[in-house]
This record gives C-alpha cells, sequence and structure tokens, in this order.
C-alpha cells in the first residue's frame, strides 16, 4: 500500500499518510493512484483539482456542495500546517453533526478524505499554507454551500480569525436542514 490510512471519528472520514521518499535532490510522494484509492473505498473519479494558499490565521469554511452536484474531496496540505476540520451532515450517518479536527502538514503530505455529506474548513496554524483539492465533481456555485464556521461547536485555535465575508453569512448549524 503506498498510503497509511488512519480513521478518524467520523463515519467514513480518514486521513492518509502517503509514503514521501527523501533523497539528496529532494522528495517524491505519489498523491494519487486510483486502484489504491478504489481499495479504499474512494471509487469516485478525480474530476477537478484546486489550490487555496492561506496566511497565518486565515479560516476557510465550512464549505460543501449540495446534491446533485455533491462531491467526494480529497485533501493535501502542500505546505505549512493547518487544523483540518471535518463536519458530518449526513442524517443517516451515526456521526451525524459530529466533527474531527486533524492537524496537517506539508512535510508529510498529508491527506484526509472528505465523503460527500461532510462539510469542510481549516485554519492555518503556519505563516503559510497551501492545500490541493481533488473533487469528484466540478464547481457549480448554484450548489455551493456552508455552514458558519463558530456554529458548530468547533474548538477553533483563534475566536477572531480572518474569515472571508461569504463564509460569516453561512447559516448556523442549528438551522441546517440536510439534503444528505
Amino acid at each position: 500500500m503506498m498510503f497509511d490510512q488512519v480513521p478518524t471519528a467520523l463515519s467514513g472520514v480518514f486521513m492518509l499518510l502517503p509514503i514521501v521518499r527523501k533523497d539528496e535532490r529532494g522528495s517524491f510522494t505519489k498523491l494519487y493512484h486510483a486502484d489504491c484509492f478504489a481499495q479504499m473505498g474512494m471509487n469516485r473519479p478525480v474530476v477537478e483539482q484546486y489550490v487555496t494558499s492561506s496566511h497565518k490565521g486565515v479560516l476557510r469554511g465550512l464549505h460543501f456542495q449540495k446534491p446533485p452536484h455533491d462531491h467526494d474531496k480529497l485533501v493535501t496540505c502542500l505546505s505549512g500546517e493547518v487544523l483540518d476540520v471535518v463536519l458530518d451532515l449526513r442524517r443517516q450517518s451515526p456521526t451525524y453533526g459530529q466533527h474531527c479536527c486533524l492537524r496537517l502538514n506539508g512535510e508529510a503530505r498529508m491527506q484526509v478524505f472528505v465523503p460527500s455529506g461532510c462539510a469542510h474548513g481549516f485554519y492555518t496554524l503556519s505563516d503559510q499554507a497551501e492545500l490541493l483539492y481533488s473533487v469528484s465533481s466540478v464547481y457549480n456555485p448554484e450548489y455551493d454551500d456552508g455552514i458558519l464556521w463558530h456554529s458548530a461547536g468547533i474548538d477553533w485555535p483563534d475566536q477572531f480569525p480572518l474569515v472571508s465575508q461569504r463564509d460569516q453569512e453561512f447559516q448556523a448549524f442549528a438551522d441546517f436542514k440536510s439534503e444528505f
């Protein structure tokens, strides 16, 4: 196996630790392998990728896409360190309404698999961090949604992070009616 799979407190959410090979030239890391990921239950194809770059104290999230444009996400920390958060929005899940917090760092190329029906966000702990998102559906602004970052009982490291206007206007978790 090219990845160590680490379960989290949420059903179907797990952290992946890829093998980072280092030598005098630098490093080499395989971030994705379709057959390997299918064996772990990640069967939806990657159809879009994007990268975020954030400064220390930035909080992004909690984001998701609603059906029928919902997607699985594979989030990879390329540089820096973040507190990564996943919130379960799946009504039939045994962990509905619960969240998990994971520290991801770029040196180890740490990844988290976020299945459809979960909201995702992160807080930048280092001076700068870059995250790579590999998703199973193309972004559709009409189905883009989120949960207000401070409304789901998450213990963020900062009570006054830098948050976009859009993220500040999301609905509170208590008011959310899940379509998942």
